[in-house]
């Protein structure tokens, strides 16, 4: 609730009339009502980004993996030393996911929750099967799959493909950060 504002004595109200001197009404007009404009949609952006996303996620899309390429990839952080050593199969394999015969979407689950429990659980050395991609009708799809998840993720160390003994291309073994 607002207060209203208490009179002005009218001497008061004399004197400062006077120390003001003449006074010359300006015509304002009238003040704008209308909200503001908002700001411009960056419709295209949007369109773009998720068009970018569609595309990362379409298997058909990945780059072309022939069956008998190994796989192998390293942090920065990650001495060459470590990726020799991980191709070699020199690290305790602590847990397994096999992906045989399973469609891309349901792989891409599984393997994402695969390895949020095995870094929960401190097993920091896993192997993944995804086949060689034989029976693919073209690319091996669950190995390029692996290969784009592997990537992207932020707690993979680095990656190999498994040594002859372990799966060869068919298999991979991933090298997990410490949780925490």
């Amino acid at each position: 609730m607002k207060r209203k504002a208490p009179p002005v004595p009218a001497e008061d109200a004399a004197l400062f009339r006077d120390a003001i001197g003449a006074v010359r009404r300006i015509d304002a007009s009238a003040a704008a009502t209308a909200k503001p404009a908002p700001p411009p949609e960056p419709r295209r952006l949007r369109m773009d980004e998720a068009e970018a996303l569609r595309e990362s996620r379409d298997v058909a899309a990945l780059a072309a993996i022939d069956p008998a390429d190994e796989l192998a990839f390293r942090r920065n952080e990650v001495p060459e030393k470590t990726l020799r050593q991980l191709r070699r199969g020199q690290f305790s394999i602590q847990d397994e996911l096999d992906l045989h015969l399973l469609r891309a979407a349901e792989a891409e689950r599984l393997l994402k929750t695969f390895l949020n429990q095995a870094r929960r659980g401190s097993r920091l050395c896993v192997r993944v099967i995804h086949g060689k991609g034989l029976r693919s009708e073209s690319a091996p799809v669950l190995k390029s799959l692996v290969d784009k998840v592997l990537r992207h993720r932020g707690d993979v160390l680095a990656f190999a493909s498994a040594p002859l003994n372990q799966g060869g291309t068919g298999a991979v073994l991933v090298l997990l950060a410490q949780p925490g």
